[in-house]
């Protein structure tokens, strides 16, 4: 089966315009989405960096794959980019049917890192709300002690960054993505290394503002209502703690709501974004797998 990728502008804000890159099959059928979120820290990243053979292996399982740009952070607070993403998950049902048809009763989201912690926003902040979601190694706490303090492994693991050389690159003008420079990623492990990502990305400080960051913790919002969740999760997360995810499994299990943990043992950040192909890791391959069942039951 062949497949076409087309370029939308989804939004216009701040002069920019926001766009997402739509894959679909062409069977001439209507498709269920699956909304795709880059991860990056809500600092960097872009739509481009949904891996191959993943978007492949969504449109061989029969979705069209949505994959967008977001406002970035620090330029825009958080509230900005959680508006990008509702804005996008409204565009999809509003739009999608005619311009790339599809079926807006049938929404999944799928995001990585921060991009799972979004798709985990959507979970409370979307209306309709997703069929399903699936956070890969995502938060639900943004104001917890893991980024509200110096990080020990970003301490140890890099230099220190000065606050001269972290904003080479941050504060200039509004972006909705980058590459993979690493000059703007400073930024990221300078707040990494002064526990200031929350004050920084949100606009408020977690230790004098503790009730700021309710609207923006998927953990502080669970409901029955939540959608069905699948939350995947190395133990050898440096980046974000695997506790986050037990979190959020436990709290979605104290409601009621349908969900698993994916444990992956001894698996780091971005664990399934290093092989070239499916086959190539039988770990991701075995989760790209659940991935796949869990959506197909959801939708």
């Amino acid at each position: 089966m062949t497949n076409s990728k087309e370029t939308y502008t989804y939004k216009v804000a701040d002069g920019l315009a926001i766009q997402a890159d739509v894959y679909r099959p062409d069977d001439g059928r209507v498709h269920p989405v699956l909304l795709w979120i880059h991860g990056g820290a809500l600092i960097n990243g872009g739509r481009e960096n949904l891996v191959p053979w993943q978007g492949q292996m969504y449109l061989d399982a029969g979705y069209t794959v949505v994959s967008i740009d977001y406002r970035l952070a620090p330029e825009v607070k958080i509230d900005a980019v959680v508006q990008d993403v509702q804005d996008a998950c409204r565009w999809v049902r509003q739009e999608g049917p005619s311009l790339f048809g599809v079926d807006p009763d049938r929404v999944v989201v799928v995001g990585h890192s921060a991009g799972g912690y979004l798709t985990l926003m959507t979970g409370f902040r979307v209306e309709p709300r997703p069929k399903a979601l699936v956070s890969f190694y995502g938060y639900g706490d943004i104001a917890g002690a893991w980024y509200s303090r110096p990080d020990p492994h970003y301490c140890q693991a890099y230099p220190p960054v000065t606050r001269e050389r972290a904003y080479v690159r941050v504060g200039d003008k509004v972006r909705s993505r980058t590459g993979r420079g690493h000059e703007r990623w400073n930024f990221y492990i300078y707040c990494r290394q002064r526990g200031l990502w929350p004050q920084e990305v949100a606009g408020h400080n977690p230790d004098t503002e503790p009730r700021a960051f309710d609207p923006y913790c998927p953990l502080r919002n669970v409901t029955s209502a939540y959608p069905p969740t699948l939350l995947i999760h190395g133990t050898k997360d440096t980046d974000v703690p695997y506790a986050q995810s037990k979190m959020m499994a436990a709290e979605l299990a104290r409601v009621g709501v349908r969900h698993e943990l994916v444990t992956v043992q001894d698996g780091g950040h971005v664990f399934d974004m290093s092989p070239k192909n499916l086959h190539e890791n039988p770990v991701v391959a075995d989760v790209m797998g659940r991935v796949l069942a869990f959506l197909q039951e959801a939708v």
